[in-house]
């Protein structure tokens, strides 16, 4: 998720509407709202695009040195981050809780000529399960469920990382910048570091860091940290 209100990830930058400081964002939905589907469907349903469509600054610094193979973007709103993979030879499947971000999703991909090259997959993170599936890089960017929530999808996260396969997650700093957000909003962002637990025993942490980024919004740039954790599974 691009802003601490969203319940799915996705790219950043791009018509986020942060709530107010009494909890509801600027079409009037309670906080709480924006953390389950349905405000989503309501979003993508309809026909501006939300999100740039460009793909997520620390995916293009990790994942650019990685082999391509197959991939798992959790959270991946209308397909950027899926797309930018696909088109560097991975196969990807993009999972998220809106049924009109996936058709938004594979509609873009088709766009891009890489459909051949993406799957999707409905499912809420939170309750997301392996199934018996693993991919070489599973990857989620600003994905924020509420009360903390952001450990426990991590751990569920790892359990689809193949041996010798990256985890790559990445969200908001709970930072000065966002001061403004309602508790429950603020509660959902995380530091890197508080996601180690969830890290099965054979995993190595790589990079455990909130990096410094600047992003503009609505015509005003600001910067901003993105907590990002990279981790290797032991071949």
């Amino acid at each position: 998720m691009n802003a601490p209100e969203h319940g799915s990830g996705h790219d950043h930058e791009h018509s986020d509407r942060a709530p107010d400081d009494r909890g509801h964002d600027d079409r009037g939905h309670d906080a709480g709202e924006m953390f389950e589907a349905p405000s989503w469907e309501e979003r993508y349903s309809g026909e501006q695009t939300v999100w740039s469509g460009n793909p997520n600054a620390q995916l293009v610094a990790e994942a650019s040195a990685l082999t391509p193979g197959t991939a798992l973007d959790v959270g991946c709103g209308e397909g950027g981050d899926v797309i930018w993979l696909a088109q560097r030879g991975w196969r990807v499947t993009g999972a998220d809780f809106s049924a009109n971000g996936l058709a938004r999703a594979a509609g873009h991909a088709e766009a891009a000529g890489v459909a051949d090259r993406t799957a999707w997959w409905q499912v809420d993170a939170r309750e997301f399960t392996a199934e018996g599936r693993s991919y070489d890089l599973v990857t989620t960017h600003f994905l924020h469920p509420p009360d903390h929530g952001m450990v426990e999808v991590t751990r569920r996260l790892a359990e689809a990382v193949t041996p010798g396969g990256h985890l790559l997650v990445v969200g908001h700093a709970p930072d000065a910048t966002f001061t403004h957000l309602a508790e429950s909003h603020r509660s959902a962002m995380f530091l890197a570091e508080e996601l180690l637990p969830a890290l099965p025993e054979d995993f190595d942490a790589l990079v455990v860091e909130q990096r410094p980024r600047t992003m503009t919004r609505d015509g005003v740039t600001m910067d901003v940290h993105d907590s990002t954790l990279l981790a290797r599974r032991r071949a």
